[in-house]
């Protein structure tokens, strides 16, 4: 008990120095969040060949929902789910990501509707049936040794009926992995994380019965090399297209059960068990 007490407190202090490091450059450049952001999410229909407009589709009319942004970082995510309406915490392991994400509320126009918890998510507390929607970003493939703990707590901290809706790394095949970790790019990210493979999947489904997973990023793996900063709305008429020719390539052979399994990251949806549906995995 001692040793996972430790080996639980050591890896909060990698998670917390490694975004705080990230936090402290992000704070060089902190800004409001992009309008043309704003106007991209708040344009009907949502496009679901993009992976983040296919969530926020998901979640529908935000008009006084309340949200919970796990892992909310700069806050990025916090600030736009909150300028489309919702009422949103945001939580996250690193004092200075929140403290970058206050100030980039502020200068959004939305400092004072938004809160934020400094806390690892393991010891967070919560009322019960808080959140209308509760939102992850490339966060649960950090957790996955905490992974149980972690979805409880959502799904306890979740209203009934409420959504969860997840973006995360995944891996279904292992040759594709060593493939990819052959090729000289770059990857930054902290000591314990790694993809989310199908016995993370078979888990956070015993949380969410009616767990549904989109995948993406097959051919989308490409949009780093051609968009600056990931940033699309910033980025050339050439390169916007070439980016929605790849997204809809992407779509379209990620629909095929047999290719899916070859997808870079996923999106996991559904609904908490304590409103358990049918369950369905689509993979």
């Amino acid at each position: 008990m001692q040793t996972d007490k430790k080996r639980r407190q050591e890896r909060w202090k990698e998670e917390e120095a490694f975004f705080d490091c990230l936090a402290g450059q992000a704070a060089k450049d902190a800004s409001a969040i992009n309008p043309l952001v704003v106007q991209r999410y708040s344009t009907l229909p949502l496009r679901r060949r993009f992976s983040k407009e296919f969530r926020f589709r998901l979640l529908g009319q935000l008009t006084h929902k309340t949200v919970l942004d796990v892992g909310c970082g700069d806050g990025e995510n916090t600030i736009l789910l909150s300028k489309l309406g919702a009422q949103v915490t945001g939580i996250d392991i690193s004092s200075r990501a929140v403290e970058v994400a206050k100030k980039r509320t502020e200068m959004s126009g939305v400092g004072g509707l938004v809160r934020f918890v400094v806390s690892p998510l393991e010891i967070a507390e919560f009322a019960l049936d808080s959140f209308d929607v509760i939102w992850g970003d490339a966060i649960l493939h950090h957790l996955i040794d905490e992974l149980e703990t972690v979805l409880r707590k959502l799904t306890e901290w979740a209203k009934p009926g409420a959504l969860m809706v997840f973006a995360e790394p995944i891996n279904f095949s292992q040759t594709l992995r060593k493939i990819r970790l052959m090729i000289p790019v770059r990857a930054v990210g902290t000591p314990g994380e790694r993809p989310l493979e199908r016995a993370e999947i078979r888990l956070v489904q015993t949380y969410i019965p009616d767990l549904k997973l989109r995948a993406f990023s097959l051919v989308g793996r490409l949009d780093r090399f051609i968009l600056e900063n990931c940033d699309l709305e910033r980025a050339s008429v050439r390169r916007r297209s070439l980016v929605e020719l790849i997204a809809l390539l992407d779509y379209a052979l990620l629909s095929v059960p047999g290719i899916r399994t070859l997808a870079g990251t996923a999106v996991l949806y559904g609904h908490p068990r304590k409103s358990a549906g049918s369950a369905s995995l689509h993979q």
